[in-house]
């Protein structure tokens, strides 16, 4: 059995997270900046001896070209991908496209604090961070880990909501925990299960 392994990455800087942006659903590319990051996190990858059978990422292009660009570093761009909306970032709805710093001053510091860092909190047409785990979970549990456990490498490239949600859940973090946890963009995740699908190693690989 080859090992459980299962590397999770944020997609690296976007144009929207560089204008300060609520980006959300919004099909937006990868800044200069972000482009860089993604292929950092392929050498980062490299560098520890990590390669890969099969990938995930989400139906949005930043998560997409970061993936592309790692597997160009890793020399892997055959691999099969699998690009799926449940992996996409939570919905920021009425918030898309808006200015963070305008949004604080139509709705107040508070409410949009509440906004974006509480668990079950939804900005008004959008989702919660909770709501976006109803949707990462099942998909996790049903369509990519049984490739893990069956001794498959996964690769998956996605947002930083949606691999909060699923990190939650692989290790097991209470809402307060998880409000507190950062993932940066173009940050490398690798996890390592055991044969019942619980977590074996967590290790966050900085270049």
């Amino acid at each position: 059995m080859s090992e459980r392994l299962l590397v999770l990455v944020r997609h690296g800087q976007s144009e929207w997270n560089l204008k300060n942006l609520f980006t959300g659903w919004r099909d937006v590319d990868l800044s200069p900046k972000g482009v860089d990051e993604a292929k950092a996190a392929g050498k980062i990858l490299k560098s520890n001896g990590l390669s890969f059978d099969v990938c995930f990422t989400s139906a949005l292009k930043r998560a997409q070209r970061t993936l592309d660009l790692m597997l160009d570093e890793l020399g892997q761009t055959g691999l099969p991908i699998t690009r799926d909306l449940a992996l996409n970032e939570r919905d920021y709805g009425d918030l898309s496209g808006l200015n963070k710093d305008d949004a604080r001053v139509k709705w107040g510091e508070e409410q949009v604090h509440v906004w974006r860092r509480s668990y079950n909190v939804a900005p008004p047409g959008g989702e919660s961070l909770r709501d976006t785990g109803a949707r990462v979970w099942p998909y996790y549990l049903h369509t990519i880990q049984p490739h893990v456990l069956r001794g498959e490498r996964v690769l998956i490239a996605a947002h930083g909501n949606s691999l909060r949600a699923l990190i939650m859940a692989l290790d097991g973090m209470t809402p307060d925990e998880i409000i507190k946890f950062e993932l940066a963009t173009g940050e490398v995740v690798v996890y390592r299960l055991n044969a019942d699908s619980s977590v074996a190693q967590r290790e966050i690989l900085k270049g």
